[in-house]
């Protein structure tokens, strides 16, 4: 375990180059009702899991039937290209078009969801170690799977070079020197999160934890939180010890590569950070915290049995409020009222 001030807050982009995260929702509702199975997910109080004055859960498990958060990305996006094509899109309006992505979780799903919805094609490339089962549930979608390289980055790069090869749309979740357009699109559909959030927390946080990997979310949701409750709630951004991208670039105050071994918070095992996100992590959050495996992961049956069942990456936030040492490192204390994101269900 690991706290690290952040140094920049309120300051300048770490990234010159790269935009601030979106904090526009005026087109995120009407876009997203394209979706099917597009609703709201719920607010859970969960006060009874830790010495605090109120805990409250934004529950994404639900988040159209596709169990994550990351619903609202990829699928956001290529509702957006839709509406551009047509004035009431349906599934043929994307009917020439191929989006390709590499994914290990459920960021895939998203985009193939989205293809699908709108009669594009998509091509999801993932690793050898993604399970067999990931893959399945990927052609469920529609979607052609690709298996290629021994890890992440590997398929990615096998991704990128597809799309320059097939002139197909590349639809990363992450964003990094020259690829900014499609990433700041997509990082507004986390917006919704927070629409929702500021609109059913009846009082406003004291402290939000919010769990990252690239920071895609972390970073969409903090700066609309900003922007909603100005500067009186501390914001934490809680990363795996194996993979502190952000607090490691924070740091050094530039982005750096922090190698290390794999984390069983698989989705937020990334070694790189999002560009657009450590902009506006380092104006917007308070602290970094990094959190062993084990220190997540003992506090999975406590979540399961209050009925919030999920996995490592999916609570690393809630098991932050769940850890007295952790709570302490934070500064977290009985009169807080704190706000996490329990970002997907147990596959």
């Amino acid at each position: 375990m690991k706290v690290s001030t952040n140094q920049h807050r309120g300051e300048g982009k770490l990234v010159t180059q790269a935009p601030y995260p979106s904090t526009n929702p005026d087109r995120l509702a009407q876009l997203l009702s394209l979706c099917p199975a597009a609703a709201e997910t719920p607010l859970t109080d969960a006060t009874s899991l830790a010495p605090v004055s109120r805990l409250w859960v934004k529950d994404e498990r639900s988040r159209m039937n596709l169990g994550s958060f990351k619903a609202l990305g990829a699928a956001y996006v290529i509702a957006c290209q839709a509406s551009e094509v047509a004035k009431r899109p349906d599934s043929t309006t994307l009917a020439d078009r191929t989006y390709v992505t590499a994914s290990a979780g459920n960021h895939g799903l998203s985009m193939a969801a989205g293809a699908r919805i709108f009669g594009a094609q998509a091509v999801v490339f993932i690793s050898e170690t993604v399970p067999d089962s990931f893959a399945a549930r990927l052609e469920s979608q529609g979607a052609r799977v690709v298996r290629a390289g021994a890890d992440y980055a590997a398929s990615m790069d096998a991704a990128s070079e597809a799309a320059r090869d097939n002139g197909w749309t590349l639809l990363s979740d992450s964003s990094w020197p020259e690829y900014y357009d499609l990433p700041h699109l997509l990082m507004e559909g986390y917006v919704q999160m927070a629409v929702e959030a500021v609109k059913q927390c009846p009082d406003r946080p004291t402290v939000i934890l919010l769990q990252a990997g690239v920071g895609g979310m972390a970073g969409a949701l903090a700066a609309y939180f900003r922007k909603s409750w100005g500067d009186t709630p501390k914001i934490v951004v809680v990363e795996p010890s194996a993979a502190p991208a952000l607090q490691a670039s924070i740091e050094a105050g530039k982005p750096v590569f922090a190698d290390g071994p794999d984390s069983n918070m698989g989705r937020l095992d990334c070694k790189e950070p999002s560009l657009i996100a450590l902009n506006g992590l380092a104006r917007d959050a308070d602290l970094f915290l990094t959190l062993d495996d084990e220190e997540v992961t003992a506090q999975l049956p406590a979540m399961a049995g209050s009925g919030i069942e999920t996995t490592p990456s999916g609570g690393a936030g809630l098991a932050t409020v769940l850890n007295p040492d952790a709570r302490r490192a934070v500064g977290i204390g009985p009169e807080d009222r704190v706000l996490c994101i329990v970002t997907e269900q147990p596959s």
